[in-house]
């Protein structure tokens, strides 16, 4: 009995290391510079697409990770679905709600193909314009439906937020 279990013992712990090898963690430096915007790490941080010079004083860029945290996901990579669906483009440099201003934006996100299949877009984007602008994206993208022309460009130029109070300053 006590042989048998040693060798069950032994068993699980190979099988257990061997399934953490094979298990990768997702690293945002180690990711190809074209799936990095929109990625979450395993750690659940953001990935985010930076630029460089490098020696020649050409202009790259890189993937690193960064203090955002995902609300709900970790060692993820957005889909070209999603990318396409919402309006966003791959090859963003930074995270920064610009975006909303954009024309068309709050629409590709407010649209049921983005805000209802791609939650992590909609988390990234539901915090900052919570966090950068003061906007409460569930009424934004009402107003959006309401009224797609004055919806965006009246919240954020008159920096309004959700209600009556005008949008904390960023800095």
């Amino acid at each position: 009995m006590y042989s048998s279990m040693k060798l069950v013992l032994v068993l699980f712990l190979a099988c257990s290391l061997l399934i953490h090898g094979i298990i990768a963690e997702l690293i945002c430096e180690e990711l190809p510079t074209e799936l990095c915007a929109l990625s979450i790490a395993s750690s659940g941080k953001r990935c985010v697409l930076e630029t460089y010079l490098n020696e020649a004083g050409i202009k790259k860029y890189t993937c690193k990770t960064s203090e955002v945290l995902a609300e709900k996901l970790s060692g993820y990579i957005e889909n070209d679905q999603c990318v396409d669906a919402c309006g966003l483009d791959r090859e963003s440099v930074g995270i920064s709600s610009d975006a909303f201003l954009r024309p068309g934006f709050a629409a590709s996100l407010c649209s049921p193909e983005c805000y209802e299949i791609c939650p992590n877009i909609v988390d990234l984007y539901y915090n900052l314009a919570a966090g950068e602008a003061g906007v409460f994206l569930p009424e934004l993208c009402a107003k959006q439906k309401r009224s797609s022309l004055r919806g965006m460009h009246g919240i954020f130029s008159h920096g309004y937020a959700a209600g009556d109070a005008p949008a904390p300053s960023p800095f």
